[in-house]
């Protein structure tokens, strides 16, 4: 799908989300609007980060000007997806002041640079930043416990036992 371009006006929906078992999961961004539904693989690292430099955006935002109309819709929820739009190599963020949205930009990742990326522009009202914070933080604290020495993921079948302790 090189050289693909999103640039939604609004988006309806917007969720983190897994498949897969624990330890092998894979992440998903998902973003929907009216019938398009897009679903952006990513690194569970993307999430988190995503996910922290968002909060600290909220807090540093200036108070709204425009009303609580911004209301999450009920269908907020991940739906499993077939195959990706395609993989996130770098993620941007901005902020718009003039209809207090906060624009979130993914470009995919490419093996050869001669190709063009696939982009998306997706802008999100803050609850449904807020929401995506809390899910993300979720999604991310229900992998593997980490080692205590290294902070690498534990596997469950060496039953909590790390290389790093010999």
């Amino acid at each position: 799908m090189s050289g693909l371009e999103i640039n939604w006006e609004d988006t309806d929906s917007f969720v983190a989300g897994t498949t897969g078992p624990q330890g092998r999961r894979v992440f998903y961004l998902q973003a929907r609007r009216i019938n398009d539904l897009i679903s952006l693989k990513l690194e569970k690292q993307q999430v988190a980060g995503l996910a922290e430099f968002l909060n600290r955006m909220l807090d540093d935002l200036p108070p709204s000007d425009i009303g609580g109309e911004d209301l999450l819709s009920s269908d907020d929820s991940f739906i499993e997806p077939g195959e990706p739009a395609w993989v996130v190599g770098s993620l941007g963020v901005t902020y718009q002041q003039s209809n207090d949205r906060i624009i979130l930009f993914a470009e995919e990742l490419l093996r050869d640079e001669d190709d063009i990326p696939a982009q998306a522009r997706f802008p999100l009202n803050r609850q449904q930043v807020a929401a995506f914070i809390a899910q993300a933080r979720n999604l991310v604290d229900a992998g593997r416990p980490p080692c205590p020495w290294c902070e690498a993921p534990l596997e469950s079948t060496n039953e909590g036992w790390c290389p790093c302790a010999n």
